[in-house]
């Protein structure tokens, strides 16, 4: 008997053969064990860079999207980004400033005071900063008589940092930079690298530069998002170009690694949703590891990430938030209610791209950075304001996008009280206060 396909199924096999035959192909080789990329992580769809901000002249001119699908290593278990843009146009001339945030400056102080008594570090002792933005972490070494260095690529932030005392070198850090700057200036007893060590398409040369610049028996410390908080508290905003890798600890040991540099001791920290501080050093002189290390190790392997299947699944709580925030948006709108933004972070670009939403839905935002005022968000068009706006326009809903600075944002918005407004979280679920 001859059988019969019902026309349904028919359709339906037919649909997903189609979209089989769509699935994106690779992304290339990963940029730490040059394994084939075949496994992708989660697909954001296209975005302008997120720091592209626009004067009003540019508005009616084109722009740039670039792919934001994250891939993961088979192999290496390696979290990242295709280096769409280089790394020289994203930081060149760059638009975030440190010292913006109250709350980050202080966090800094905090650690190099702790830093200063773990370490031991006097005027004798020399303190490298790769990405050292606008001297918002060195300037309290500083004030402490303690010799310093700052390596940031943008030259426009280089200039404050001068200003403020700090010795700033214009450049990119790779070995050979690494290799010049000791030659110049000596060897560094502590190297610090914030949140940079997910900004670099070559992590390997990189990685080479930092241990280039610390002395045989130095110290490396290293701030750089978890993936496993990333994933855990669905902050899928935190992707976008700048950042071409996420870690976990047994990933952030692999790249190490590759420079002879050993993981000795993990910190966890708030910061950025959730946020490791790695303390390495030369094989030589690593010694044993502390038990934090191993902790965290054990917990990243009982959540399945050291294995590639336990990196699957991320995009359903992807959607999650982006429906949940399209709801409310849409729903205060038909009710005439006046929502702003607060903040014009990189994240809240990817967040705002990925949600298709407008200045229909989003009136304007504000930023602390003058730099910012009078621009657009990028792909979005939403007008960045001074703080003073939101007092002016006296809105219903503050849509905080800058997440991570929750607390210290609630506390400067705490005027709105005065009228009814309410602050708005959207990451990891949505929260109206």
């Amino acid at each position: 008997m001859t059988s019969v396909l019902h026309p349904v199924a028919g359709l339906a096999t037919g649909l997903s053969t189609a979209l089989a035959g769509l699935a994106p192909q690779g992304g290339g080789a990963c940029r730490l064990c040059g394994s084939p990329l075949t496994d992708v992580f989660v697909d954001l769809g296209m975005s302008p860079p997120c720091e592209s901000f626009l004067p009003r002249e540019q508005l009616e001119s084109p722009e740039v999207f670039y792919p934001l699908r994250v891939w993961i290593c088979a192999e290496c278990l390696l979290v990242q980004l295709p280096p769409h843009i280089p790394a020289a146009d994203i930081f060149s001339d760059y638009a975030y400033f440190s010292s913006y945030s109250t709350s980050w400056v202080e966090h800094a102080r905090v650690f190099t005071e702790r830093a200063v008594q773990r370490l031991g570090l006097d005027a004798d002792s020399l303190v490298v900063e790769v990405a050292s933005n606008d001297g918002y972490l060195l300037q309290h070494l500083v004030d402490r008589q303690i010799p310093v260095l700052g390596i940031e690529p943008a030259a426009n932030i280089a200039v404050i940092a001068q200003e403020r005392g700090v010795p700033t070198r214009v450049d990119f850090l790779g070995e050979e930079v690494g290799r010049q700057v000791r030659a110049e200036h000596g060897a560094a007893d502590l190297v610090v690298a914030n949140n940079v060590f997910a900004h670099v398409p070559d992590v390997r040369d990189f990685t080479a530069g930092l241990a280039a610049l610390l002395a045989d028996d130095g110290w490396l410390s290293i701030e750089v998002p978890h993936l496993m908080r990333l994933i855990e508290h669905s902050q899928y905003d935190t992707i976008y170009h700048e950042h071409f890798q996420y870690y976990t600890v047994l990933t952030a040991q692999r790249v190490l690694a590759s420079a002879g540099l050993v993981l000795v001791d993990v910190e966890e920290l708030p910061s950025h949703g959730g946020s490791l501080r790695y303390w390495a050093r030369h094989a030589a002189h690593a010694g044993t590891e502390t038990p934090a290390v191993a902790a965290l190790l054990a917990e990243e392997e009982r959540r399945g990430l050291h294995s590639l299947e336990g990196h699957r699944g991320f995009a359903s709580a992807v959607d999650r938030v982006k429906r949940d925030l399209l709801t409310f948006l849409a729903t205060a709108a038909a009710e005439g209610k006046k929502v702003v933004g607060y903040g014009a972070p990189g994240k809240g670009n990817t967040l705002l791209n990925h949600c298709g939403i407008r200045a229909d839905l989003l009136r304007f935002t504000v930023d602390r950075n003058p730099h910012k005022h009078g621009k657009f968000l990028p792909g979005t068009h939403i007008p960045i304001l001074p703080p003073e706006a939101i007092a002016e326009d006296r809105p219903d809903y503050v849509l905080v996008l800058p997440w991570n600075l929750r607390t210290e944002i609630t506390a400067q918005l705490s005027y709105i009280r005065e009228w009814g407004g309410r602050i708005v979280v959207p990451i990891p679920s949505l929260q109206v206060d």
